[in-house]
């Protein structure tokens, strides 16, 4: 169900702007839509986990926080990133 830590840093390697590079906006959209996609694929399983499910939310949320302060800092990179993960905006 979750991010196991190789999945973890392959994720971040692939979209770390340099090397050493684990806080900045893409890096954390990035491992929070796999987080994202795995309770989503735990969740049509297990429907009636409504802890998981909120978690799930605000995982969500805080997505779509990061990803509105990216498009109004840097709409190249937002646009990017967006391409990049697949994300329906």
């Amino acid at each position: 169900m979750s991010v196991s830590k190789a999945e973890k840093t392959a994720v971040i390697a692939e979209n770390a702007q340099n090397q050493g590079d684990t806080g900045s906006v893409e890096v954390q959209v990035a491992v929070l839509t796999t987080r994202i996609s795995n309770l989503t694929t735990h969740l049509k399983k297990h429907r009636k986990d409504k802890s998981t499910t909120r978690g799930l939310v605000a995982m969500v949320a805080k997505r779509r926080k990061l990803l509105n302060y990216l498009r109004r800092q840097d709409t190249g990179r937002y646009q990017a990133i967006v391409q990049k993960l697949g994300i329906r905006h």
